[in-house]
């Protein structure tokens, strides 16, 4: 993955590891703030067309009043997931101690 720092230089991520918990909270705000626009948007659009398209305006309305809930639902939805191991890092098989034959010829000789 290929991140671009405030100075813009090219960081590559090379490791599994989560983002720091700085860049998860800077992401989660910036998400909340975004939402946030977007309802002062909608409001104020609800404001200059009820007059004018109520049916619309109303719909805006709604959309403002739900957008407080579903942002905060959206900011505190939790860290990202631990991304998972390249496929060349897979296990090998487990192979049994004893396989079924060398049971019954052990048995055998005793």
């Amino acid at each position: 993955m290929l991140r671009k720092k405030r100075n813009g230089t090219e960081v590559f991520r090379i490791t599994g590891a989560r983002l720091g918990l700085d860049e998860d909270v800077r992401g989660r705000q910036r998400r909340y703030v975004i939402s946030m626009v977007i309802r002062t948007l909608s409001v104020l659009a609800t404001v200059i067309l009820w007059n004018v398209e109520r049916h619309v305006a109303v719909v805006t309305l709604v959309a403002g009043a739900l957008l407080p809930y579903v942002a905060v639902v959206i900011a505190n939805a939790g860290r990202e997931s631990t991304p998972k191991l390249p496929s060349n890092f897979i296990p090998s098989p487990v192979r049994p101690a004893l396989e079924a034959g060398n049971l019954r010829n052990s048995s055998d000789q005793s």
